[in-house]
């Protein structure tokens, strides 16, 4: 009997809706080759959107206070747009490495249409990334493993737990992900492969939330966000808990499975207190290399790299478990007051900025690579400058005046014609009146920090 034909066209808005929970059936995602895979990722940045919007909505009915806090949730976005920068100009290294395998060294070739081959890659993803998920963070038996860590604690790193939470990504981790994949290429095709890596991400956003309470018999198979709000937990019972991506028998079969017990306190241990984007991807890394610099002996040194974050000389390899801060429950959370208009501002040009980033993906093959790089490199000093207007560090000012006039010139010079020719005359105004304003307020730093000397 013949399988499903491959399907055709994009997707129509229920399928969308349903993709985000791993609820597309065999017959309308299976390619024959991996060119013909969609983007779902970049598909589903509209219902990010509009979900993030109702739960906003839901929240505010139900509690009258927002899920979260806006300088919190512009972070996350921002290191969810930073995570997916590498693929505008390079496909991922979790597909690249898994299709060299293919290429060279596969055993057998799965049918890419049948409905077996679809099931066995929807188990075989998720239960490789329970593995890669829980070497992360426990810090076992790989040399690489703190470096595991240090990229997958950019998505613990917020101290909220909302849908903005599930787009905090890091920017490493597919670098270290992909080898608990590899053995999926010696015998499942890459397009079949490249369907359920995207699934598996994005069933992974709608547990983030707290609206969401006890599914009934759903919490025994699957992954929901009573049992993820525990894997965000730093109370003590959370920690190391609760890995599953799309199921959670993993957990139950491989004794990581604990239930939500006492109110959960998200974050890090150690919160890293920063919206600024690359002190939020790099903090970890940054401190395995002033640790290694401080520790003396090589032996030590070596340990820092090899051992847990908590390790020192004298200490057992995964720390002290008493050195764990204490939850009280009282914690409060890094929270900067803004003035209004500050926060507003923020908002406005993040939203420009993410609409200009949506363009970006949109456009990307017909774009050059001189106006790919010039885009990006406007992306990153948008977002890094906004992290810095939402810690008002005092270099804010300068930074913004540098990314509007930036804007400015990209826009004079052609390089932003296919997303901005038509309101090219507003922007030209808005951000010529933003460097107007950020240059008032360097001229007022200057004149204060002058009289203070004085």
């Amino acid at each position: 009997m013949d399988g499903p034909a491959a399907p055709q066209g994009g997707l129509s808005l229920p399928q969308q809706f349903r993709m985000m929970f791993y609820a597309l059936q065999p017959n309308e995602s299976a390619f024959p080759s991996l060119e013909e895979v969609p983007d779902y990722v970049n598909k589903a940045t509209p219902l990010f959107c509009v979900l993030m919007l109702l739960e906003f909505v839901v929240s505010w009915i139900w509690s009258h206070q927002a899920p979260g806090r806006i300088n919190d949730s512009i972070t996350s976005l921002s290191a969810g747009v930073l995570s997916r920068l590498p693929d505008v100009v390079s496909r991922s290294l979790e597909l690249t490495t898994y299709i060299y395998v293919w290429d060279n060294y596969r055993l057998s070739e799965l049918r890419w249409d049948s409905p077996w081959t679809w099931y066995l890659t929807f188990l075989g993803v998720d239960f490789g990334y329970y593995w890669f998920h829980r070497m992360a963070h426990e810090i076992m038996c790989f040399p690489e493993v703190n470096i595991l860590w240090s990229a997958h604690q950019t998505h613990h790193s917020s101290e909220a737990y909302n849908l903005s939470t599930a787009l905090r990504q890091s920017v490493l981790q597919r670098y270290a992900s992909w080898v608990f994949y590899l053995p999926m290429a010696l015998f499942i095709p890459p397009s079949v492969y490249s369907v359920h890596l995207q699934f598996n991400l994005l069933y992974q956003f709608w547990i983030h939330t707290e609206v969401v309470n006890n599914l009934g018999p759903l919490e025994l198979i699957l992954n929901t966000p009573s049992h993820h709000r525990v894997h965000h937990g730093r109370n003590p019972y959370c920690i190391d808990k609760n890995y599953g991506g799309t199921l959670i028998i993993w957990d139950r079969i491989f004794g990581t499975f604990v239930a939500e017990n006492d109110k959960v306190i998200y974050g890090l241990t150690h919160p890293i207190n920063t919206f600024e984007p690359f002190k939020v991807q790099l903090c970890h890394l940054a401190y395995i290399w002033s640790t290694f610099w401080a520790t003396p002996g090589f032996s030590n040194k070596l340990s820092v790299i090899f051992k847990g974050p908590g390790w020192g000389p004298g200490k057992p390899r995964l720390g002290l478990p008493e050195e764990i801060p204490v939850i009280t429950g009282k914690e409060v959370p890094f929270n900067p007051k803004l003035p209004t208009y500050l926060c507003v501002y923020a908002v406005v040009h993040f939203v420009l900025m993410l609409g200009f980033y949506m363009d970006l993906i949109e456009t990307k093959a017909t774009l050059s690579q001189v106006t790919l790089l010039l885009r990006i490199v406007y992306i990153i000093l948008t977002l890094t400058s906004i992290g810095f207007l939402m810690e008002q560090r005092p270099k804010a000012a300068s930074l913004e005046i540098v990314r509007c006039s930036v804007f400015l010139a990209l826009l004079k010079l052609g390089y932003l014609k296919t997303y901005f020719a038509s309101l090219a005359f507003i922007y030209e105004v808005l951000f010529s009146l933003c460097i107007a304003f950020w240059g008032v307020q360097l001229m007022k730093q200057l004149i204060s920090s002058t009289a203070k000397h004085h």
